[in-house]
């Protein structure tokens, strides 16, 4: 049972990374052009937060989690796929460790740190809004 959650958990977590791939795209082909960097920041951060939290709405009956410790868990997990694939991505590209760590802070309309909050909390608010807990 558990290994079929965090296989199916880790499934979720790869379109997560999908859409926020497509959602980088979008912010640096459309909204930057369009509006700024530090407004395409805010936009893109809310837009991949709103992504991330409708991808555990639509998942959730397909992961079958109900209980709270299940839903942080798994929210947990998708925070620390997240965190290596953004530090092993940056390293393989030649980032320092001051060009990684960067994005962690909230300048320049930057909301990442946000952005992780909010996967952490995404299982748990999916469930809620499904008036599941």
């Amino acid at each position: 049972m558990m290994m079929t959650v965090l296989l199916k958990g880790l499934v979720v977590w790869g379109g997560i990374l999908v859409l926020a791939i497509a959602n980088g795209v979008l912010r640096e082909a459309v909204l930057e052009p369009a509006f700024g960097r530090s407004v395409a920041l805010v936009l893109s951060g809310i837009l991949l937060s709103l992504l991330i939290i409708g991808m555990a709405y639509v998942a959730l009956p397909w992961l079958n989690v109900r209980h709270l410790a299940g839903l942080f868990g798994l929210g947990a997990a998708w925070l620390v796929l997240t965190l290596v694939f953004e530090f092993s991505f940056g390293l393989w590209q030649g980032k320092s460790w001051a060009e990684l760590l960067e994005a962690y802070r909230f300048r320049g309309g930057n909301l990442w740190p946000m952005v992780l909050a909010v996967t952490v909390f995404a299982p748990y608010l999916a469930a809620r809004l499904r008036q599941l807990l």
